[in-house]
């Protein structure tokens, strides 16, 4: 969605809102295209004593698997994110404000943006979460398996015969 912020960067006090779904079920996670269902954005643009914020909250749920289990799992989200708008930037590059130099705001671009790099890197299940047997790929969060548990590495076999 593109909003035009030209009354907001000229009328002290101008507001504007938009509330929409985002679908981002396009987008490509490590493999995956983890959006079940659209993005709930509600977005707020002011200009408080000549400064235009945008305020944007998100909702979605997102489905990926445990990165170490490896079992479904979905996580509902809530993100806030506030942004500072400017005109034209003085310096060449400053991630403390967005330069809007055409006075339009592409709130979808923004948006995914912000998501993706508010989302955690990590993904578990459960906080102790076991993970896999490395040797059988047995669930370890359902029971041990039947692997050797005290298997020496073989470099290092030689070192027990200094414990006997």
């Amino acid at each position: 969605m593109l909003l035009d912020l030209k009354e907001l960067f000229v009328s002290d006090g101008a507001q504007k809102d938009a509330d929409y779904p985002l679908d981002l079920s396009e987008i490509d996670v490590m493999g995956e295209h983890p959006f079940a269902s659209p993005v709930n954005v509600k977005a707020h643009v002011e200009n408080k004593a000549g400064i235009v914020t945008a305020t944007i909250k998100a909702d979605f749920t997102y489905k990926t698997a445990c990165d170490r289990c490896m079992i479904p799992i979905e996580r509902e989200f809530d993100y806030t994110f506030s942004h500072k708008l400017i005109e034209s930037l003085e310096e060449e590059y400053n991630d403390d404000y967005i330069e809007t130099p055409d006075l339009t705001l592409d709130l979808d671009e923004l948006t995914t943006t912000d998501i993706l790099l508010e989302l955690p890197s990590k993904f578990l299940c459960k906080g102790d979460c076991q993970g896999l047997c490395q040797k059988c790929g047995h669930n370890l969060n359902l029971g041990d398996c039947d692997c050797a548990k005290s298997e020496v590495d073989p470099r290092l076999e030689i070192l027990k015969d200094l414990l006997k």
